[in-house]
């Protein structure tokens, strides 16, 4: 390959932190104008080597050479990374909430006049322009970023690095909190970027759209580059991807449950009406029934914004929303649950979908993360006194069960991968011992073999006789994990499905019939 069609050269990368080798002498080359995707397990060193790349991770913190355009480069921040035309788009968007989104797009990059004054009107005019280019021509510049989608925030970032004249553009996990709609309107605005001359790399768990847009992939493995596979020239799908990323292959996406047998109804939810947390007049769910029995895999499925996560909330300890009624029946004695505390002394566990926030407590260890959820009942003797030693045996027992990478239990939750955190959330309320687990996108942001691993731990719970409530955007997920599934749309439970039954078809067509009803009514 000639070196003037690359735009990007990383060679023999290799960057250490301590007690872990993120990446071992890693070669990297992106042609000129290509999309160019990045896929590997959690943990594998993707976002470490774009961190590398856009000066995240200074220049002399790791080892190698990067040129970019043919230009040996020694990245110290990203400001100097953004000069040259590299701009990275991570996971968590780097957007201010309160700001509008024309103030959003050029913060740090200003249109100033002469006078090293903003000019408002100029700013305004090109923000115009920039979002007209990721087709939001019709929004409103001047409106807060937190009264837009997530959706509509990812196309803002990216209008924030065209107006930056960006050449590469990296993107970490874009589609990640996206709808289906969503994530192919962003993948379009890729490709017309690419057809604008503007070449891309991708980091992403989604392997059928790195198929669908990509014109090569890297797979890389515990730090290192197993393979690139190209469009032209090799086989581009996703069990020869599935088996680059893991090290094996993964026959069965969905494993299937062996000798577990569905018993007597553990968890009843009858008449269960929620209002908006913020307008009293509006309600979200209403009466809702469903049940969950022994052994048994429940899946709630619906559009975003049906209202499964607001349900899921609103029913563990009253996290979500105001003038809440119904009742909630475990192993058929009616039971109060006014907060968290309620929920979990009556054996319910909940994961949130936003683990970050809800889930964990970043700053603080594996350990601690772990046992929070079950001090008080275990980890306490009667006189109050912390069992630190059983506190110990049982984090790094579970550390090793849920194979949670990272050197020690008392390592920092924030510097571990996505899915290594989600591993994380799962031990902390399965060590609570719980007898209702609501999973709510429990594989979100997480790669194949990780989602595998997960895949079988719901597996093992339903084994060991636990009521389990699976909440996922992806339908065929939910459909292959669930025994049965209920269909919410507009807060309402419009159907429920089992066996041959549910299919993605049936479930879309029930949501149409729906909302065509609704609409006459």
């Amino acid at each position: 390959m000639k070196s003037e069609d690359l735009i990007l050269e990383m060679n023999n990368i290799t960057k250490v932190f301590p007690g872990v080798k993120a990446l071992s002498n890693v070669n990297l080359q992106v042609r000129r104008g290509e999309i160019h995707s990045l896929c590997g397990e959690n943990g594998a060193g993707k976002s470490t080597l774009m961190n590398v790349l856009s000066g995240v991770y200074p220049y002399k913190s790791y080892e190698g050479d990067i040129l970019f355009n043919g230009e040996l480069c020694k990245f110290h921040n990203i400001k100097q990374s953004e000069e040259k035309g590299i701009v990275i788009i991570h996971q968590e968007l780097a957007l201010i909430p309160l700001l509008t989104i024309a103030e959003n797009m050029f913060i740090g990059n200003e249109r100033c006049n002469a006078t090293k004054i903003i000019d408002w009107r100029k700013t305004q005019v090109q923000a115009k322009e920039m979002l007209e280019r990721v087709g939001l021509k019709n929004e409103d510049i001047n409106q807060q970023i937190c009264q837009i989608g997530v959706g509509k925030q990812q196309l803002v970032e990216i209008a924030k690095a065209l107006a930056k004249n960006v050449s590469l553009l990296i993107l970490d996990e874009p589609t990640a909190s996206l709808n289906d709609e969503e994530s192919d309107h962003l993948l379009n605005i890729i490709l017309q970027l690419k057809e604008e001359g503007v070449t891309s790399i991708i980091i992403s768990h989604k392997l059928q759209e790195l198929t669908k847009v990509s014109d090569r992939i890297t797979v890389i493995r515990d730090g290192e580059v197993i393979k690139t596979l190209d469009r032209k020239t090799d086989e581009f799908s996703e069990p020869v991807i599935v088996k680059s990323m893991v090290g094996r292959e993964l026959t069965q996406i969905y494993p299937k449950r062996k000798n577990c047998k569905i018993g007597n109804e553990i968890f009843r939810v009858e008449n269960w009406n929620v209002y908006h947390q913020e307008d009293e007049r509006r309600k979200l769910i209403e009466d809702v029934n469903f049940n969950v029995r022994s052994g048994e895999v429940v899946g709630l499925v619906g559009l975003m914004g049906a209202g499964r996560t607001e349900l899921a909330m609103s029913i563990f300890g009253k996290s979500y929303g105001q003038k809440i009624s119904g009742d909630v029946y475990m192993h058929g004695n009616k039971i109060t649950i006014n907060n968290v505390k309620d929920a979990i002394d009556n054996k319910i566990a909940y994961t949130s979908e936003d683990r970050k926030t809800y889930g964990l407590v970043l700053g603080d260890s594996i350990m601690h993360n772990m046992t929070m959820a079950s001090l008080s009942d275990v980890y306490a003797s009667k006189n109050g006194v912390l069992l630190k030693n059983k506190e110990i045996r049982d984090a790094r027992d579970n550390k090793n069960k849920f194979g949670v990478k990272a050197p020690s239990i008392n390592t920092r939750l924030d510097t571990l991968s996505g899915g290594n955190q989600q591993k994380v959330v799962l031990a902390k309320w399965i060590m609570a011992t719980p007898d209702v687990l609501i999973l709510d996108e429990p594989t979100r942001g997480i790669d194949v073999g990780a989602k595998h691993e997960i895949y079988l731990l719901i597996n093992e719970l339903a084994q060991k006789g636990k009521a389990v409530i699976v909440i996922s955007s992806e339908m065929p997920e939910a459909i292959g994990v669930s025994d049965r599934v209920y269909v919410i749309n507009e807060g309402r439970i419009i159907g429920e499905l089992e066996g041959e039954d549910m299919t993605p078809e049936t479930i879309m067509t029930q949501i149409i019939r729906d909302t065509k009803k609704r609409g006459r009514e």
